[in-house]
């Protein structure tokens, strides 16, 4: 039966789950089957990254995680409302500094100017821009402009983030650096991460765990252990056992093209 109230709330004293997808289905009104029988876990504190196919549903399972869509079968169960949505493109406000574009999302949850002014100032320093607050998203770089995302989604202390492709529009360098640093973030905070991607390695590099989606409508074909602890040096992606990890998640996605 479809969920008509987005997703429920898991009770955090009875289990370690973060975020749950049990027998999950996506029809739009269109006519168009987007996901089929989805069962997804994800554990508190682990990173899961979702690969597959163009078309295969994978952002709409972020979008019923979020609570934007609904599923038309199954339900989507989160422990916390406390969540954070990072997409592909930074959103920014192009008339806001940077400190005024981080404080934003805390600004309509009603906080107070001074809480949400030092809670912006505390996000930027992590994500190392404290001396680019005063900035202008068009004075910024891209690879900046997406650390400004990320410090925004941080002002909440989000106990779940949900990363739509943030690294997609980047060149290749600032691409591996980003992914440092959300690997840091993720792992000195604490926080589940549920990661959209097209890029095996950046899923391998980031992951506890990899899911392979099929072609439309989506369905779990394949899921992939990745046993690197955390924090990951830059140099892991040269490893052997990395490399063959990463042929293993292609040959998955690879069935799934033909």
């Amino acid at each position: 039966m479809a969920d008509e109230t987005g997703p429920t709330r898991l009770d955090p004293t009875r289990t370690a789950t973060a975020l749950e997808f049990h027998r999950v289905a996506k029809r739009f009104d269109t006519g168009t089957e987007a996901l089929s029988e989805v069962d997804l876990s994800v554990a508190a504190g682990e990173f899961v990254s979702v690969v597959g196919p163009s078309g295969c549903g994978k952002s709409t399972l972020l979008r019923l995680a979020a609570g934007l869509e609904r599923p038309t079968g199954g339900r989507v169960r989160a422990s916390s409302d406390r969540l954070a949505f990072v997409f592909q493109d930074p959103t920014l406000l192009p008339w806001r500094t940077a400190l005024a574009n981080v404080e934003l999302v805390a600004e309509l949850h009603g906080m107070s100017r001074s809480r949400r002014r030092e809670q912006a100032n505390r996000a930027l320093d992590t994500v190392g821009l404290a001396d680019f607050a005063d900035q202008l998203p068009a004075h910024l770089s891209g690879g900046m402009r997406m650390r400004v995302s990320l410090a925004r989604a941080l002002v909440l202390a989000p106990d779940l983030f949900l990363f739509d492709e943030p690294f997609g529009a980047l060149d290749e360098i600032t691409r591996l650096r980003l992914q440092e640093e959300v690997q840091r973030l993720v792992h000195a905070g604490g926080f589940s991460a549920l990661l959209v991607t097209h890029s095996v390695s950046e899923a391998v590099y980031l992951s506890r765990r990899v899911v392979v989606l099929s072609a439309r409508p989506g369905r779990i074909v394949a899921e992939i252990d990745i046993p690197f602890e955390h924090p990951r040096p830059a140099r892991l992606r040269f490893d052997a056992e990395f490399g063959r990890l990463a042929a293993t998640v292609s040959d998955a996605l690879a069935g799934e093209h033909t």
